[in-house]
């Protein structure tokens, strides 16, 4: 018997419907040079500090004195100190070797989370949002609970992702707050998805759910170097699963670790080094250099789409601009509109979800000169 869970997804992944219209329009325009605002895809290059890392790492696997076979699950202690001095320990939060598990992506964490969490459980997640998290839950045959806000009525697991992929949309302290004070007095699971966690700009949006008090008690947080680092290609990632987390009156760190030493070998010891320089000084440098190069980008797309009489939100503290689209044109309309007209890719809202139609979502993550143009190309569609 086959899991007939499946048979519940939509026909395709969103991302592949974009890809196949792209194809067909490549093939039939091949004079025309397409700028993709579409897939989240990074395009600056990996840090120098962390390339050098890597490079390191390489000739140590060349000598049977520094070679390095089969590495920990949970991954490796320089890692996972590292991790917790950066991220953690600055923000006044403390969290244990123990309950850090790197892995090879975040977005492998938030389908494979589901493997310790029963298939009775109820799912809410917000509106629009990040495909994965309802697919795998789907593919488990988990309810799923569309949300714009915080529930009045109980749920099991809640998945948040903030900064929002696709809106661009943070939290404050005060926000955040209610949905920890929410999972504590329903006994529910946050799982919360802080992949762009390195893009927030104003000082007063929380970096970690764990700076909220009780959010150990009651969340799991997913981090990623994909976008932080241009990792995108590279893979690798971390979960923390907090000791103090019970849920369903069951210590979901002990799980989660059996779990992955049952079905993941760990992430390359080569890939964790090069993720262990992104904490050097050179590193941190060079990071924040890409950030700002992207933020830039992010500003100059969210003011000129403002200019020309656009309704625009994100950007400010994210790496997308959520675009409304004019009246009476739907998601897909305007995603064909641009391809066609100005041979721009850009990501349909509704794909994101039912709340997502009537927008379209753009990334900051392409190179100065192709935003610039694509600024250019939108202008002259709005006959500026």
């Amino acid at each position: 018997m086959i899991n007939k869970n499946y048979f519940n997804l939509q026909s395709s992944y969103l991302f592949s419907d974009i890809a196949k219209k792209v194809r067909a329009f490549k093939a039939e325009h091949p004079d025309k040079r397409v700028i993709s605002l579409g897939i989240g895809d990074v395009t600056q290059p990996l840090p120098q500090a962390c390339i050098e890392a890597m490079h390191r790492a390489v000739d140590e696997m060349a000598s049977s004195d520094t070679f390095r076979g089969y590495g920990p699950e949970q991954g490796y202690d320089f890692l996972r100190q590292a991790i917790a001095d950066n991220d953690y320990a600055p923000r006044g939060v403390k969290i244990e070797l123990d309950e850090i598990f790197v892995s090879d992506g975040a977005k492998s964490d938030c389908g494979n989370i589901g493997d310790i969490l029963s298939a009775d459980c109820s799912v809410g997640v917000i509106d629009p949002v990040y495909p994965v998290y309802v697919d795998s839950n789907v593919m488990a045959g988990r309810h799923i609970h569309l949300l714009t806000t915080v529930p009045q009525e109980h749920i099991d697991i809640i998945y948040l992702c903030y900064p929002n992929n696709p809106t661009g949309a943070v939290l404050t302290r005060q926000q955040l707050k209610a949905w920890v004070d929410y999972a504590l007095r329903e006994h529910s699971l946050i799982i919360y998805d802080s992949a762009y966690e390195a893009y927030i700009q104003h000082d007063d949006i929380p970096h970690t759910i764990f700076e909220v008090e009780g959010a150990k008690q009651c969340a799991i947080e997913l981090r990623s170097y994909s976008k932080t680092a241009g990792f995108t290609g590279t893979r690798c990632g971390y979960t923390v699963v907090p000791k103090e987390l019970v849920f369903d009156n069951t210590p979901l760190n002990q799980l989660w670790n059996r779990r992955q030493c049952t079905k993941f070998n760990g992430c390359s010891y080569i890939t964790q080094r090069g993720a262990e320089a992104i904490y050097s000084p050179e590193g941190k440098q060079q990071v924040k250099a890409t950030i700002t190069y992207y933020m830039e980008n992010a500003r100059l797309i969210r003011e000129a789409l403002s200019q020309m009489g656009y309704e625009v939100s994100g950007g400010e503290d994210a790496p997308y601009i959520w675009l409304k689209t004019p009246q009476g044109v739907t998601s897909w309309q305007m995603f064909d509109t641009l391809l066609h007209e100005a041979a721009l890719v850009t990501t349909p809202g509704v794909g994101f979800g039912p709340s997502g139609e009537g927008y379209v979502r753009l990334t900051a993550f392409g190179r100065r000169e192709d935003c610039l143009e694509a600024i250019e190309r939108c202008a002259q569609l709005k006959g500026e």
